[in-house]
């Protein structure tokens, strides 16, 4: 329950509710998550494959499209001068429904997303230099799984694309078996390195599993943890409250100067995850729109449920207990030679 002594005035409220649909805020959190991410990302790194971990409403799906948007407004004056290019793209890992993960249907979307007309799928073929003739892969079939893979290959060189952003990714592993984990990320890491791409997965704390199945993957990956803003850290609470106050100002007719008051209640039902925050604010301005005027009470029906906090709160109990202490990275106290004792000092 959300408490407050007196209630605010009731305010008329525009239809304007639907505006925070697509809002996104870059937050402090997201901004520390690019900053590193920019750092890691550049030609020749050996992190092939880089895993954005974060619990559920963390805003790790803004935080994947920024970064794609960051890199192509980046690059508009060398996309002006060469057409084909296309630093970065998004694709959503699929759900497709099957006993295991659909490559075909990633592919599919990754072509989509490279600008890849599959009616007419040429990339599947090569150019013969002495006849300028089409000539087909042998044993490739155009429209195969590995036709599209090879597709996929080549478009990321052509396009000059620097990395792929895979959102979502936890559903490769979902729709995978155990023993073909290995199988599934060796398949990410060679499309990293024969389309000289980097690839960025983004998902749950289930992805950190991908870090313990092998040595050798384990040396081409790296971790980012994208952490929800803890009560208990004065500068994540000060981050929190400055997310409401900027949807506060996206609405001012709905929520006037109301809605940060109630910053400290909202931090504690959302778990301070931004996208979960967003969600609860959309539906509370629904609610006021459909009953024509701010309440309270609008905002109370808008929260989660006890029910519904304590499910997501024990699954990122049990993702921060278990990367956490993963994550640390010590130095080992360096060792200083003791003095050399001459025969005269003795």
């Amino acid at each position: 329950m959300i408490h407050k002594p007196s209630q605010p005035a009731l305010t008329p409220v525009p239809a304007s509710a639907e505006s925070l649909l697509n809002l996104r805020i870059k937050h402090t959190r997201i901004k520390q998550v690019i900053d590193e991410l920019n750092t890691l990302i550049y030609p020749g790194s050996q992190d092939s494959i880089l895993l954005v971990i974060g619990p559920t409403g963390a805003g790790k799906t803004t935080l994947a499209r920024y970064m794609v948007e960051q890199a192509l407004e980046g690059a508009t004056s060398e996309m002006n001068k060469d057409a084909g290019l296309i630093p970065a793209v998004y694709v959503e890992a699929p759900s497709s429904g099957e006993d295991d993960f659909s490559w075909r249907l990633f592919y599919t979307q990754a072509l989509a997303e490279l600008g890849e007309d599959l009616s007419a799928p040429k990339v599947a073929y090569g150019i013969d230099p002495t006849t300028g003739k089409m000539v087909r892969p042998r044993g490739i079939s155009p429209g195969g799984l590995a036709g599209l893979r090879t597709a996929v290959e080549r478009c990321l060189k052509e396009r000059d694309t620097r990395f792929v952003v895979i959102d979502e990714a936890a559903h490769i592993i979902r729709q995978t078996r155990r023993s073909r984990l290995e199988i599934q990320l060796d398949t990410l890491k060679s499309l990293a390195n024969k389309g000289c791409s980097q690839i960025v997965m983004v998902g749950s704390y289930d992805l950190y599993q991908l870090v313990s199945l092998s040595g050798q993957l384990a040396r081409r990956i790296h971790v980012v943890h994208c952490e929800r803003y803890r009560q208990d850290r004065p500068e994540d609470v000060l981050a929190f409250t400055a997310c409401v106050q900027k949807f506060q100002s996206v609405l001012p007719h709905v929520w006037g100067d109301q809605l940060v008051q109630y910053a400290q209640a909202l931090h504690e039902n959302t778990l301070g995850c931004v996208g979960t925050l967003s969600s609860v604010l959309t539906r509370a301005a629904r609610f006021a729109e459909a009953d024509g005027r701010w309440t309270v009470k609008a905002l109370e029906r808008a929260l989660l449920t006890d029910a519904q906090r304590t499910r997501i709160l024990e699954e990122i109990l049990e993702g921060e207990a278990a990367i956490n202490p993963s994550l640390t990275r010590n130095l080992p106290p360096i060792k200083t030679a003791k003095p050399h004792r001459t025969r005269e000092a003795a």
